[in-house]
């Protein structure tokens, strides 16, 4: 279990393919203090450490991994959220996120509050008062995914816990902090960049109990 609440950001240094699949390996802070078998979002997917050093850490993507989220398309370079998961005595911030990838969408709008576009921005930190502001983000929601978001509710964006600002038949929209847009890889997106999806689990709970009344 995580909480959508990135510990840090962390670059992509290996990547290797094979027949049984795809090998990454992360660079990270923390990575001296993990442990075989561990479990690390990386940018929202729940992954399993196989080996460490005290530089990165290397993780395995099954089939069913590389196929539904983007984590297949990183190279080296790359910047990814990482949140490891939730110990028992946690303190628990944000709000119950799995790891469990439910598909990926599209960045469709990236702005500063006032209206500065993503692509006037540096991607980084600025001396400028403009770089002070709120992010507003639009992103396209799939279809079947629809009937789980709700305005002012939760989501998971690319691993972070994120509210729904807006909602439309298009999309939605999330409003982000400047210490957020800053500390997780959200500063790296563009339009049409893509990011993962969680709907909150509560709701699925809700409709597989409610199910067969609703069905009457």
């Amino acid at each position: 279990m995580f909480t959508g609440i990135i510990e840090e950001t962390g670059e992509i240094v290996g990547r290797e393919e094979t027949e049984a699949g795809l090998r990454l390996r992360v660079r990270a802070s923390f990575a001296g203090e993990l442990a075989y078998g561990q479990s690390v979002a990386v940018s929202g997917a729940c992954l399993t450490v196989e080996d460490w050093n005290e530089e990165s850490f290397g993780l395995f993507l099954a089939a069913e991994t590389v196929e539904r989220t983007y984590l297949g398309d990183l190279s080296e370079g790359d910047i990814v959220n990482l949140e490891r998961a939730l110990p028992a005595d946690g303190r628990f911030d944000g709000h119950f996120v799995q790891g469990h990838v439910d598909g990926t969408a599209e960045v469709t709008k990236l702005e500063q509050v006032g209206g500065v576009p993503a692509s006037d921005a540096s991607g980084g930190s600025s001396d400028s008062e403009e770089s002070d502001g709120d992010w507003r983000l639009g992103i396209s929601l799939p279809d079947e995914m629809g009937r789980y978001v709700v305005e002012k509710g939760s989501i998971c964006v690319d691993g972070i816990s994120l509210t729904v600002a807006s909602l439309d038949e298009d999309g939605f929209e999330i409003a982000v902090i400047p210490s957020t847009y800053e500390i997780t890889n959200l500063h790296e997106k563009r339009v049409g960049d893509p990011v993962h999806l969680e709907v909150d689990v509560v709701a699925k709970y809700v409709e597989s109990l409610t199910e067969g009344y609703t069905a009457r």
